[in-house]
């Protein structure tokens, strides 16, 4: 392992002084030292000197957490793993450990994930800054640092923007899909934009509205395999959401049907110009039921709610993240004499 790196240590330590055949595994953080310990604490004087609002660390590996704390210098440091077990004992020294349910990403897509995450969770405001250390060019090595501005319409909402909201549908259920909504609208689908609309509660009544437009791929599966809590299922609606037709899903977050065609008389509503169908047949069903409808729109990925006929929330997407590519070199050709 790299000197620099914020690394751990996979330790035997045995309950007695000989050996044992009951064997005990434990993490031992890596000692704060350099360099990585001065690329930190310019972090912190950068965090200090622009005012912004936190420090993120991206960690693949423990670290020694009171150190970060003492030499952070501020109360909000967040610490961004894919592996729970690396930010274990983070929380206890006061630091803010972020935990990410992601395949492997590229890192400047990781640190957009988390700060949405911090953002949709209350721990950052959308207009925050914050300095990041991380690893820009060596996977093994802490080398970077940049400040971050967030935007102020961040691609994702807050719990309490949601909360606003009267419905009967749970919370966690609306901000479930309003996030698989955002990442559909700034992702979309092999580099192609892809527009799609959700019904989100009241799924019996709205049913009544629907017919499908032709196979439907979540028909016959299990309920738990039609749930969004879960990461394959979400990934899987990603897929389904280039399909024509609605994607009902029940207040327990579990999708009941997909690929549905919405027929419910628009006459008494009025919309913004420029809005298509699939924003009309959104506020038609949103009037006639009590649900809610989540709309992407395919020619730029804004999210749009609505709920009794009309826009209740809007939601414009980020800029898509910088892509790190590797330096194209070809070295000079030999001139023969």
């Amino acid at each position: 392992m790299h000197a620099s790196s914020v690394g751990v240590v996979w330790q035997f330590v045995s309950p007695s002084l000989g050996y044992s055949s009951n064997r005990i595994w434990k993490i031992v953080p890596s000692k704060f030292r350099e360099p990585f310990a001065t690329l930190y604490k310019q972090a912190a004087k950068l965090r200090q000197a622009s005012n912004a609002d936190a420090l993120l660390l991206v960690l693949d590996t423990a670290a020694d957490w009171a150190a970060l704390r003492k030499a952070g210098r501020h109360n909000l440091i967040l610490c961004v793993s894919q592996d729970a077990n690396c930010l274990e004992g983070a929380e206890e020294h006061g630091l803010t450990p972020v935990i990410l349910e992601a395949d492997d990403i590229p890192v400047q897509e990781l640190m957009e994930t988390a700060l949405l995450e911090c953002v949709a969770n209350d721990i950052l405001e959308a207009g925050s800054q914050v300095v990041a250390v991380y690893s820009g060019f060596h996977s093994d090595v802490h080398d970077s640092i940049s400040l971050i501005r967030l935007d102020e319409h961040l691609g994702r909402l807050t719990a309490k923007d949601l909360r606003k909201l009267e419905t009967r549908v749970p919370l966690e259920t609306l901000k479930s899909v309003v996030d698989l909504a955002v990442e559909i609208g700034f992702e979309g689908r092999e580099g192609k934009p892809v527009g799609t609309l959700f019904v989100v509660g009241d799924a019996r009544n709205v049913l009544e509205y629907c017919h499908p437009a032709g196979f439907d791929p979540v028909r016959g599966y299990k309920k738990d395999d039609r749930n969004l809590k879960d990461a394959r299922t979400r990934d899987a609606i990603k897929e389904i959401a280039q399909l024509d037709g609605a994607i009902i899903v029940g207040s327990d977050g579990v999708v009941e049907r997909s690929c549905q065609i919405i027929q419910v008389s628009a006459t008494s509503l009025t919309l913004s110009k420029g809005l298509g169908a699939r924003h009309w047949a959104a506020a038609s069903i949103s009037k006639v039921t009590k649900a809610i409808s989540v709309v992407v729109s395919e020619s730029n990925g804004t999210v749009r709610l609505f709920q009794d006929g009309e826009v209740v929330l809007r939601i414009e997407p980020m800029r898509r993240a910088m892509k790190w590519r590797e330096f194209d070199f070809d070295p000079p050709t030999s001139s023969s004499e």
